[in-house]
């Protein structure tokens, strides 16, 4: 009798071992997990012929940077539409220079998608400002200001015109 009592105590010590084990076990993960969302900056570059990016137009920066909902923390971010500015224009190429209209320095290229969007989590250092370039398939288009950050859909589509080029 002795004999049974002292196997049924191990096997119901044992059972609360592996249900505590399997509980720490879980929390740790629930922990982790939401560790590691918070203040993740995902890797994420627009690329000719790709379409992984969405709301063609809308400003991307509200919600991809640190703490927003979006993948990944972009650095600079917009919208290309085509010469009669309703169409998105696909796979285009944003340049950052240091002089106004393609001159002085290169800073950045970034390949824009298929969907008219380009995008990138790359570090830009703004400096003092940078000049912008688009370029489809004619001759580049210039921005003739200088830029500090790249949140472009924040003002471009909004209180000035779409960026377009042909």
């Amino acid at each position: 009798m002795t004999f049974r009592k002292n196997n049924n105590t191990l096997k119901m010590l044992r059972l609360k071992l592996r249900t505590s084990l399997v509980l720490a076990f879980s929390l740790l993960m629930i922990v982790f997990q939401s560790c590691e969302k918070e203040g993740e900056n995902e890797q994420k570059v627009s690329a000719n012929g790709t379409s992984r990016s969405h709301h063609t137009g809308q400003d991307c920066m509200s919600c991809h940077t640190s703490g927003g909902s979006g993948e990944g923390w972009f650095t600079i971010a917009g919208s290309v539409y085509d010469n009669a500015k309703i169409n998105f224009y696909p796979n285009t190429t944003v340049n950052l220079y240091t002089g106004i209209n393609g001159t002085g320095t290169l800073k950045c290229t970034i390949s824009g998608d298929a969907l008219g969007n380009f995008y990138t989590t790359q570090t830009i250092d703004f400096g003092s400002g940078l000049y912008v370039s688009v370029k489809g398939t004619a001759a580049p288009k210039h921005m003739t200001t200088a830029i500090t950050n790249g949140k472009c859909n924040s003002c471009h589509g909004v209180s000035t015109d779409k960026i377009w080029t042909n």
